[in-house]
């Protein structure tokens, strides 16, 4: 009776207990495994459908009113999807209602929060609401006044700055969904800016990205978005100037 050999395993098979990228995944012939082949269109397929997701902004204001916070609906000069795919530079920017809108709104906050879908509504949906149970209570215990949930449809990063300098706001907080990837499709990024205005570079923000249970959990997450805001009024800086030495101090 000829004796089955089993494949020896694959050397980096360790690595899959510290993250889901594709690797040792094996191969047949000069190609990889039919499973793999399948599961790497369907997690594709699923990039692709958080691209093109929507953000439910009636759904998501009626949620957020818990927070006993105004909740404001805004929208980015981009029309459609496809514009907003296209035209970057549209999503940095409000369109004339929101504009007009916000004149009203001024309050000279310490904090404003803005939530925009960004390149995925599937991460605002799935993560948003358990962030901000743990984080605006932290804000608020530390006498921080916060503004406006300010819910922005087809929006880019940049597109907290004019938000927040209209609201006089001292510091913006962008949380939006991020590029998904092959492996994620729901992660949420946060973006931090001290005296937020028009014109700013990403170098003066602050990121912490990857927020989703799979990745940077929720109260990690709320930790370092509040140890960042506290060291931000305390220096009157964000960005490349600010570093996350969280857990560093003492030593």
């Amino acid at each position: 009776m000829d004796k089955i050999i089993k494949p020896e395993p694959d050397p980096l098979s360790f690595l899959k207990a510290f993250t889901r990228a594709r690797i040792a995944i094996g191969s047949v012939g000069t190609s990889i495994p039919t499973k793999q082949s399948l599961q790497f269109k369907l997690a594709h397929a699923h990039a692709r459908d958080a691209v093109y997701s929507a953000m439910d902004s009636e759904q998501l204001a009626e949620t957020l009113m818990q927070f006993s916070l105004p909740v404001l609906q805004l929208h980015s000069s981009a029309e459609s999807r496809a514009q907003y795919l296209q035209r970057p530079d549209m999503g940095r920017l409000l369109d004339e209602y929101s504009i007009n809108r916000l004149t009203d709104q001024i309050t000279g906050d310490d904090v404003v929060i803005i939530v925009a879908d960004g390149l995925s509504a599937l991460a605002i949906h799935e993560n948003i609401l358990a962030l901000l149970q743990l984080l605006i209570p932290k804000l608020l215990a530390a006498k921080l006044k916060v503004g406006q949930l300010c819910l922005v449809q087809q929006g880019r990063v940049a597109i907290g700055d004019p938000i927040a300098d209209a609201l006089n706001a001292k510091l913006s907080i962008v949380l939006i969904g991020e590029r998904p990837g092959l492996s994620a499709a729901d992660s949420m990024g946060a973006y931090l800016t001290y005296t937020p205005k028009p014109g700013l570079k990403d170098n003066s923000r602050n990121c912490i990205s990857n927020i989703r249970p799979g990745g940077l959990d929720h109260a990690t997450a709320a930790d370092k978005i509040f140890y960042l805001v506290q060291e931000a009024f305390k220096r009157k800086l964000s960005g490349v100037e600010l570093k996350d030495n969280e857990g560093l101090l003492g030593e």
